[in-house]
């Protein structure tokens, strides 16, 4: 792909990932103007897929919380041609996850 300026092209992007064994993403959006592509993905693994597929070298991981839940949003991005792409994995996070992360872990003891 050596230019996006148009809709067909942006969306040729996502197209010919899929013919290349990748699950299709959930949810497309493409800004007026082909300057901007997000694609929603279902899953980690789907993710790392389009992320790796993609060549994205910038990765941004944000936790949140909203309407009472802990998210994570992971985002890849990477620019071709003048188009912004951008895989987005949005996570419930467990609560359980969490108290592991913020529990000190048990010392053994040491015998002398």
């Amino acid at each position: 792909m050596t230019d996006i300026a148009n809709r067909g092209a942006a969306f040729g992007v996502i197209a010919e990932g899929v013919s290349a064994g990748l699950v299709a993403p959930w949810r497309l959006y493409l800004a007026r103007g082909c300057r901007y592509l997000s694609a929603s993905v279902g899953d980690r693994n789907e993710w790392d897929a389009w992320r790796i597929y993609l060549g994205c070298p910038d990765l941004t991981i944000r936790v949140y919380e909203a309407e009472g839940l802990i998210r994570r949003s992971s985002v890849a991005e990477v620019v071709r041609d003048g188009c912004r792409i951008v895989v987005e994995l949005i996570e419930d996070i467990d609560t359980g996850d969490l108290r592991l992360l913020l529990d000190e872990p048990e010392s053994p003891e040491v015998a002398p």
